[in-house]
């Protein structure tokens, strides 16, 4: 990451000062964006069941990740996303991000949360992200 990207340790997704926050940790290669993420008590929607909108927001932040990592500001436009299958409390997740196309302003991205222990796919989303002109 660039000393010039502006940090974000509040982040609820990724900041490690957010003391509710989840805490997730992205590595980037340039090209694509990952993390690994363990659901705890603190996530759940149902019984053990973790919460949509906990799966969303990892979705969110791993193709957000892409541009704060490459130092461009963009905004989420519109995300998408489509559940296959229930996460479940201290079960592993790999999340995945990347770039599909640029037009103009509006960046369209592709991501993935998928069981760590054999690799089924539990959601994924179609991100457009607009970039900010400031």
């Amino acid at each position: 990451m660039s000393d010039e990207i502006e940090a974000a340790p509040m982040c609820f997704a990724c900041g490690q000062d957010n003391p509710i926050g989840l805490r997730i940790y992205f590595h980037f290669d340039g090209e694509v964006c990952t993390a690994d993420f363990t659901p705890n008590q603190n996530h759940v929607g149902f019984q053990d069941t973790v919460h949509g909108g906990i799966i969303y927001t990892a979705l969110d932040d791993v193709t957000a990740n892409i541009m704060y990592q490459q130092g461009r500001k963009a905004h989420t436009a519109r995300c998408e996303i489509r559940y296959r299958q229930p996460a479940r409390v201290g079960e592993a997740l790999k999340l995945k991000g990347w770039i599909e196309t640029e037009r103009r302003r509006l960046v369209l991205l592709k991501g993935e949360v998928r069981r760590a222990s054999d690799d089924v796919l539990v959601a994924d989303c179609e991100s457009s992200f607009m970039l900010d002109q400031s």
